[in-house]
């Protein structure tokens, strides 16, 4: 599995707002470290720029399957993440349409 966190800055004050100061980075290292703590070895999680999702942001999709999601800052939310990169299934619970 692959995750691309949108790691995307715009001006401050721009009316889509941006992923980056939502603290997408952050939450990209966490998703990160819990997969090799769990020994994903075979999850790969990486920066992207834009994926044209901000307002819903932080945002992030999982291919192979193309599921979007909403990244929480919380360990519950996280946790969802987490399942779906174990599971393989997708979490219901921040997905975006």
């Amino acid at each position: 599995m692959h995750v691309f966190v949108c790691t995307n800055q715009r001006e401050e004050g721009h009316p889509r707002g941006c992923c980056a100061d939502k603290d997408s980075l952050e939450i990209l290292t966490k998703i990160k470290r819990a997969a090799r703590k769990e020994g994903l070895s075979d999850v790969r999680v990486n920066k992207a720029g834009c994926l044209d999702k901000c307002e819903e942001g932080p945002s992030c999709v999982v291919y192979p399957e193309g599921t979007w999601y909403s990244l929480p800052k919380d360990e519950g939310g996280l946790n969802e993440i987490l399942r779906h990169l174990k599971d393989g299934k997708p979490s219901k619970m921040h997905e975006m349409e």
